[in-house]
């Protein structure tokens, strides 16, 4: 397999995979041209049944995250699986892992053993926790990780429950895209420095960083503690979800002065000599109720050509499985269809070396063999490691 387009062509990152927040690591990170290799515990005969399922024509494996990279089945509790990853570990830029902590080590690939082999070597590990603290060897999920680093709190309506973002926040914004920015700063650095180094990125840790506009309003005084009562958690009238007519929502955020007065115009109240200043914080909840009546009166599609082309910041809210159909989206096709399946498209863009997506996720251990042929690994070598069993 060729090297794929995009700003990382020529990076190969090895990655043991997971499920979550690592995956989409790789996932960006393949998009954009790295040569990712996922290693994949897969269960003997998997190849197999993959092949059955494409016959039926059920088509490549449906977990999106797993999409342009080849997928190699491998036991690596078999020492000669262990070995076949630290030659390969030689020839590799970075190796991500989302294990608990230890449990590399426990295998015989942690950062030490692999620096070992490759002092150049970026080695990114991705935990809810982190490498280290008193609840490092916890289990939890990303409405833990968001609620201790302080970003659950802000989440709901005043007099409610904090509401949690899906898993957003954690796994995938302070996650993810968290690992995703310390894999390529510490590649930058090891092309200079000719040194590589270990990135502990951690959920707990994204989810703070990402708050730290919540801290600087709070700073400012210009954040109230309490839920649903500032302009973005839902407390300004300027900045809600409204009910339409249909059944449907509409997403309000006209912040700032010129864009309130083009949702108060939209909304047919601009002459109304009743209706509160803007910022008049104690009307804030009547101004809503009157807002909320207005959207009621009208469905979702009407309220979108009244407002299409104005400044007044307000859009239908579109279910993920609709977005893909908006004019916008489709224009800048931010949504592609690959092998069948609409999946949000690789991004940021880049001008000159364009980001895709090279391959459909495959079915566990699907491209154990050519995998790793295109990693220089000799065919009868594979053959011998599947002998042995160390691949499935």
């Amino acid at each position: 397999m060729a090297d794929p387009s995009g700003p990382l062509s020529g990076i190969k990152i090895i990655e043991l995979a997971g499920i979550g927040p690592a995956p989409f690591t790789c996932m960006m990170l393949a998009d954009a041209g790295a040569r990712v290799l996922r290693l994949e515990r897969a269960a003997p005969g998997a190849v197999e049944r993959g092949d059955e399922a494409r016959a039926a024509g059920s088509g490549p494996h449906w977990d999106l995250l797993n999409r342009s990279r080849p997928s190699v089945g491998i036991d690596l509790k078999n020492p000669d699986a262990v070995e076949l990853v630290l030659g390969l570990v030689e020839q590799a830029d970075g190796f991500v892992e989302g294990f608990r902590p230890g449990v590399a080590e426990r295998l015989g690939l942690g950062p030490d053993a692999c620096l070992a082999r490759n002092p150049r070597l970026v080695y990114g590990r991705m935990t809810g926790w982190g490498q280290d603290g008193p609840m490092a060897s916890m289990a939890g999920h990303d409405i833990d990780y968001i609620a201790i680093g302080g970003a659950l709190w802000s989440l709901g309506r005043a007099g409610e429950a904090p509401v949690p973002p899906l898993n957003l926040v954690g796994d995938f914004g302070g996650g993810g895209m968290l690992l995703a920015f310390g894999m390529l700063a510490a590649l930058l650095e090891a092309a200079r420095s000719g040194q590589g180094q270990v990135v502990d990125a951690a959920m707990v840790d994204g989810a703070a960083t990402l708050m730290t506009m919540i801290h600087a309003f709070r700073s400012g005084g210009i954040w109230n503690e309490s839920r649903g009562a500032n302009m973005l958690d839902t407390g300004a009238p300027f900045y809600e979800v409204y009910e339409t007519a249909d059944g449907k929502w509409m997403a309000v955020g006209g912040i700032e002065a010129q864009f309130y007065a083009e949702l108060v115009r939209g909304l047919g109240l601009a002459d109304d000599p009743s209706l509160p200043q803007q910022n008049a914080r104690d009307q804030w909840p009547a101004m809503k109720e009157r807002f909320a009546a207005v959207f009621r009166t009208k469905t979702r599609d009407e309220w979108t050509a009244i407002f299409d082309g104005s400044d007044a910041c307000v859009v239908p809210v579109l279910s993920a499985w609709e977005a893909h159909e908006h004019p916008h989206n489709e224009a800048r096709r931010t949504f592609i269809e690959v092998e069948g399946r609409v999946q949000p498209a690789p991004s940021p863009r880049f001008s000159r070396t364009p980001s895709s997506v090279s391959k459909a996720p495959s079915l566990p251990g699907a491209d154990t063999v050519s995998g790793l042929v295109d990693w220089g690994v000799p065919e009868d070598a594979v053959a011998k490691l599947r002998q042995s069993g160390a691949l499935s």
